[in-house]
């Protein structure tokens, strides 16, 4: 042990760091590399960003029940690992303008070929990230003992700063990485060296997680508890059924009707589960807002005017305010602004707390909105479905009348100015 903790948490935290790294870094650059590379427009880049980051949520669902049920969370964070890897070394190539443009023009002359390596690397990292998701942690947690409760507390608080570090940095450097100027026959943003730093953090990470092995306490797999609670859930629904005649006694809750085959402790937990999902409702509303950063904020940000002087911003570095502000704001805010809510005899419950957060979030979109009609009025004036546009220029010393048929206003023309 190092300091009272265990030395193994060294480097499931080095580990998380640099996976954390490789996960924003790729995805800070992702829709850009849609609109600029592949030539997507804006509606297809952010329905496929979108759709990319919620299979990132989904797949921890596989990753837990693998872990859980068959290779345990060490092996199962090792192979998923591996195809993380592989997924993000597969978004570098894809990337790489000279792989298909064969008449050095500049453009990639076969974007089928990137469009599918860009596919299949973003299938094989949603598999990993989501995979080793809920599996890191818990892998964490696993390395204390029992008398080590307040170490385990202190792990979880560093784990959880190590995840906003590696945030960080990686919206702030790779959209710089992006964008510089590479290539082989002609020079092009450089998206390869965006997404092949964080493939080469992922390969990092997965390194010095399997140098640790040796220290690391590996608990047995002992059955996926969702899977246990969905045939509880079952079991309660179809037993209710079958007893639904008025001769059987109606019972406190519904769920009490799994008790012929499961035990008091999993279903007063389910119903405890169950009670927290109402709870949760809301919440996909507020994070389908909140990874708006990541799309259409990002791509708002292009339209506007990021140079500072010293300063040049991307418009991807954008996403970089929200690490900052979670580790600037989470101390303040816990030790400040709660603890004078508590002077003032206000009782702020967590409940409470979700709503001014997602009320704080809405009045972000707001601002968001307004904007954005601050950009439109920059915007040209293209002639809608039907309509042309004509442009005429004064070259001579005069004012000149241009006429049109009889239902259109003449029009006159200043000379330009010398």
């Amino acid at each position: 042990s190092c300091f009272g903790y265990p030395l193994s948490i060294f480097f499931i935290i080095i580990n998380e760091f640099c996976e954390r790294f490789s996960y924003y870094g790729m995805r800070a650059v992702l829709v850009l590399y849609f609109k600029y590379f592949l030539q997507w427009d804006d509606n297809l880049s952010t329905a496929i960003y979108h759709t990319f980051v919620a299979l990132c949520y989904l797949t921890p669902i596989l990753g837990a029940l693998i872990a859980d049920s068959w290779l345990g969370k060490f092996k199962t964070i090792v192979s998923l690992s591996i195809v993380y890897t592989i997924g993000q070394a597969v978004m570098a190539v894809s990337s790489i303008n000279d792989l298909t443009d064969h008449n050095r023009d500049g453009t990639p002359d076969v974007v089928t070929v990137h469009v599918a390596l860009s596919m299949i690397g973003l299938i094989l990292i949603a598999l990993g990230t989501g995979g080793i998701k809920p599996c890191v942690s818990a892998f964490g947690g696993d390395q204390f003992e029992d008398h080590q409760e307040k170490q385990r507390s202190r792990f979880f608080s560093i784990f959880y700063l190590s995840i906003n570090a590696g945030s960080l940095l990686s919206t702030i450097i790779t959209p710089i990485l992006r964008a510089q100027e590479c290539g082989i026959h002609s020079k092009q943003r450089c998206y390869p060296l965006a997404f092949g730093v964080p493939a080469a953090l992922m390969a990092i990470a997965l390194v010095v997680f399997i140098v640790g092995s040796g220290m690391y306490k590996k608990v047995k797999p002992q059955g996926n508890i969702m899977i246990q609670v969905s045939k509880c859930i079952g079991f309660a629904i179809k037993n209710r059924f079958r007893h639904r005649s008025k001769e059987f006694p109606k019972r406190e809750h519904w769920l009490d009707w799994a008790s012929e085959k499961y035990d008091k402790r999993l279903i007063t937990q389910t119903k405890m589960v169950l009670k927290v999902l109402f709870l949760y409702i809301p919440l996909p509303m507020f994070w389908a807002l909140f990874d708006q950063q990541g799309s259409r904020w990002t791509l708002q940000a292009t339209t506007m005017d990021g140079n500072f002087g010293a300063i040049q911003i991307q418009p991807d570095q954008m996403q970089t305010v929200n690490p900052i502000l979670i580790i600037i704001m989470v101390p303040v805010v816990d030790a400040v602004i709660y603890p004078l809510i508590k002077k003032c005899k206000i009782n702020f419950t967590p409940l409470r707390k979700i709503t001014v957060g997602m009320f704080l979030a809405s009045l972000a979109f707001v601002a968001a909105a307004l904007v954005q009609v601050q950009i439109d009025k920059t915007l040209p004036v293209f002639p809608a479905a039907g309509q042309s546009q004509l442009k005429i220029l004064n070259l001579g010393t005069n004012s000149a009348t241009v006429k049109f048929e009889p239902q259109i206003q003449d029009v006159t023309i200043e000379p330009l100015q010398s």
